[in-house]
């Protein structure tokens, strides 16, 4: 049997990374993407490979068609043809609304939102079997800041992640008569340096013990288990789905 391609954006680390891992580690061929990060990215190629599976790294701005393109050329010719994307790129911002400004919003969007509708565009048009695709399935990374609108000055990005929820939803009812099933996580407060735009770590898990009714932190892993399975034939019959993964939050 052919032995399935997984592409996972922003994958040099946190979440990114060990979805990557987890899916080198359950037979997956894997496409790890990264923008500035080459070596955290070299390292999560380095662990797979070590594993048993065979990865690249691939260098791309998430958030530029173009770069998105050419990256999945590159899959094409170094891996084969895509069967699972994990649209995970994206990034935290915080700045509050009076200040906002025209490259805040640019650059937040282009890498949570822009990105998610390049790479399901490329995706689209290797998977579908419409365009003679043999299906697939996308996970997209949402937030659940697009229902609790985040943190103090966190609303852009609240909003990118919002829009990511509706995207998810449109993009299952346009692509599922073409083999194709979309999905997407919401992680909560989840233990990764994204958080050093908020305090750091230590102040999220402090928030953690009193907004999240299990009263800690997720871990990557926990969030890694839930897009593998989303990938997986035991979700089959799961389409436009957006999952939680929050302890509750």
């Amino acid at each position: 049997m052919k032995q399935p391609i997984m592409l996972v954006t922003g994958a040099s680390r946190g979440i990114g990374a060990e979805i990557a891992k987890l899916a080198g580690r359950s037979g997956y061929k894997v496409g790890v993407n990264f923008n500035r990060s080459e070596q955290p990215a070299r390292e999560v190629v380095a662990e797979i490979k070590a594993n048993g599976s065979d990865a690249i790294a691939l260098q791309a701005d998430a958030g530029d068609a173009k770069q998105v393109a050419k990256m999945f050329e590159q899959l094409d010719a170094e891996l084969g043809t895509l069967d699972v994307l994990v649209n995970n790129a994206g990034i935290l911002s915080k700045f509050n609304v009076v200040d906002t400004d025209y490259a805040q919003l640019n650059e937040v969007f282009l890498a949570n939102v822009f990105s998610q509708f390049y790479g399901a565009r490329e995706a689209v048009r290797r998977m579908s079997t419409a365009l003679g695709g043999r299906g697939g399935a996308i996970v997209n990374m949402s937030s659940v800041a697009a229902r609790t609108g985040g943190l103090s000055g966190g609303a852009a990005y609240a909003a990118t992640k919002g829009a990511i929820d509706s995207f998810t939803m449109a993009l299952a009812k346009e692509v599922g008569t073409q083999g194709i099933r979309v999905n997407a996580i919401r992680p909560g407060l989840i233990a990764t340096d994204i958080h050093d735009a908020h305090g750091g770590l230590e102040q999220m898990e402090r928030l953690a013990k009193s907004a999240v009714p299990l009263a800690r932190s997720g871990s990557v892993s926990e969030v890694a288990e839930v897009a593998l399975w989303l990938a997986s034939g035991a979700a089959s019959y799961v389409h436009g789905a957006i999952i939680d993964v929050s302890g509750g939050r």
